[in-house]
């Protein structure tokens, strides 16, 4: 899938970064240091991932395999 929207951090628990797009709220489990950057417009190609547990309450798990930038 292809995910467009603004990178986020969420202060819960022990903070996690994301993406909120018109498609959703979307938290890469392998978010890379040089998108962590809020407010950022990223688009990314992800698949969505499993997870048995998680401590996040936050968007749906999906797993990054390529990204670039849109705004600085």
């Amino acid at each position: 899938m292809t995910i467009t929207g603004k990178v986020v951090y969420k202060n819960l628990g022990p903070g996690c970064w994301g993406i909120e797009s018109a498609k959703g709220e979307f938290r890469p489990v392998n978010f890379p240091e040089q998108l962590k950057k809020e407010g950022v417009t990223v688009t990314v190609k992800a698949r969505e991932v499993e997870e048995f547990a998680s401590v996040f309450m936050w968007g749906t798990a999906v797993h990054i395999t390529s990204f670039s930038t849109l705004t600085p």
